[in-house]
């Protein structure tokens, strides 16, 4: 019961930490990139806080105690490798920009057309995103908390997301994330010292544990086929992400790009080191709880602290991974929604005023957390798969366009163009026609993108050229 207490307290304090960010808020900027104004150490904090949630601690250590590190190519390999590319790669061409959204460079780059068309499905992509961590938080509560259902704990979660993203908008993600980072990778470390101390030592737990579990590149080395489906779940978040709003508005808060680079690059190595704390508990848990990993892999690691940790370690791990999963959920709420707002819905109106885009930005927050937690409350919905869905969409049609867009000056709106509808539609046809092939649809529909936008932007220059002879 004292575990169940200190959880709700941990969300209730929350709370005052979003009215307190919101005296920060004055103009839409400081609400969605917290004013450009983050020292290094909380721009680290929030990007490294960008993948740490329910996804790393929950979703990603199940599959990897089902299947070793096969099982988790995505994330965390993916989704480190993310944050490293564009912190080398994009962020200090972005940064100069001092776009408000990533759907603005695209608007910048390209045109209305393009924009709006991305930023709908970037805003699709989060809503599995949004609802793994609301499906998270409600386990974490439903799991602590005696007789709470977990339909009824997701909307307790959905609720003290929304309230705290609506409040102080990235300002209280950069407040949280600073504090939460510390606090779980303590309370993940006292976990582990713990596990370890019940299975012998990590020399038993390594005997214990398969060998093929700790291979990450495949078996067969001279097989292309395993290469591509390796290279394709890599990509899938490692490249697939680096045009999603919240790893654009975590990186842009930071006072230079200087800053907005190095705490991309160090927070992706960062996020590689900490997420392997929880993988070696899960593998603690695995051999515990043969019946759970075999039912429900991802409450490995909660029924591992319940059962085998003192109430105080619970505690501190307990409220640590609530605060976790708020703020990632946080950030992962308020990109959508200023995409939304900014990039779809704003342009229906002219000469809008600071204040009322602020207000529809809001808006906007509330109608992507109802539909995220549509996602959650399905009864199937699981974690890793919500996740590793979202990330889908934007390899295949928002990639190509902005690291062509960012790096040649040849490609057009037309390229573009084509680019999205050849990576949607080549995606699309072969999940649908060949829902068994070895190698995934996305791998295909990626390279079909960058191939529409190479063709494309060659038939749009040679159509501009006939329009001006003319």
């Amino acid at each position: 019961m004292l575990v169940a207490i200190s959880v709700i307290a941990y969300l209730l304090i929350m709370l005052p930490i979003g009215l307190y960010a919101r005296k920060k808020v004055s103009t839409s900027s400081d609400y969605v990139l917290a004013g450009k104004s983050l020292p290094f150490y909380m721009a680290l904090a929030t990007v490294f806080a960008t993948w740490f949630g329910s996804e790393s601690i929950m979703g990603a250590s199940g599959s990897f105690a089902q299947g070793g590190f096969q099982n988790i190519i995505e994330d965390p390999f993916g989704a480190g490798l993310c944050l490293i590319i564009a912190g080398i790669f994009f962020n200090r061409k972005l940064y100069r920009l001092n776009f408000l959204t990533i759907g603005d460079y695209f608007k910048h780059r390209y045109d209305n057309l393009i924009a709006t068309f991305l930023s709908v499905v970037i805003i699709i992509s989060y809503f599995g995103w949004v609802a793994a961590q609301f499906l998270a938080l409600g386990l974490v509560l439903s799991s602590v908390i005696p007789g709470l259902s977990l339909t009824f704990a997701i909307l307790i979660s959905a609720t003290v997301v929304l309230a705290y993203t609506y409040f102080g908008g990235m300002y209280s993600v950069a407040i949280l994330d600073t504090i939460e980072s510390a606090v779980i990778i303590i309370g993940l470390v006292a976990v582990l010292i713990f596990a370890l101390t019940k299975i012998g030592g990590i020399h038993n737990l390594i005997a214990d544990t398969p060998p093929e579990f700790w291979r990450i590149f495949p078996e067969n080395k001279n097989s292309i086929t395993d290469w591509l489906v390796f290279i394709s779940a890599l990509m899938t978040m490692g490249f697939g992400s680096i045009p999603q709003q919240d790893i654009y508005q975590r990186a842009m808060s930071g006072k230079s790009e200087r800053i907005s680079m190095w705490a991309s690059i160090w927070g992706g190595l960062l996020y590689f080191t900490i997420v392997m704390i929880p993988l070696m508990i899960a593998l603690v848990a695995r051999h515990f709880y043969p019946e759970v990993l075999a039912n429900n892999p991802e409450q490995l690691i909660l029924t591992l602290v319940k059962d085998h940790t003192p109430v105080m370690i619970q505690i501190f791990f307990f409220g640590a991974l609530v605060s976790a999963i708020v703020s990632t959920a946080s950030g992962a709420l308020l990109a959508p929604g200023t995409l939304l707002a900014e990039n779809v819905i704003k342009p229906f109106f002219k000469n809008i005023s600071d204040t009322l885009r602020l207000f529809i930005i809001r808006i906007a927050i509330i109608f992507v957390a109802l539909g995220a937690v549509i996602l959650a409350l399905n009864k199937d919905a699981k974690i890793y798969e919500l996740v590793g869905g979202a990330y889908s969409v934007t390899l295949v049609a928002a990639f190509a366009p902005l690291a062509f867009g960012l790096y040649s000056k040849k490609v057009n709106s037309f390229g573009a163009l084509i680019s999205i509808v050849a990576g949607i539609s080549v995606w699309q046809y072969l999940s649908h026609s060949h829902p068994d092939m070895v190698i995934p649809a996305t791998f295909f529909g990626f390279f079909a993108s960058v191939i529409g936008i190479i063709v494309g932007s060659f038939i749009g220059r040679f159509i501009k050229r006939e329009e001006k002879l003319m």
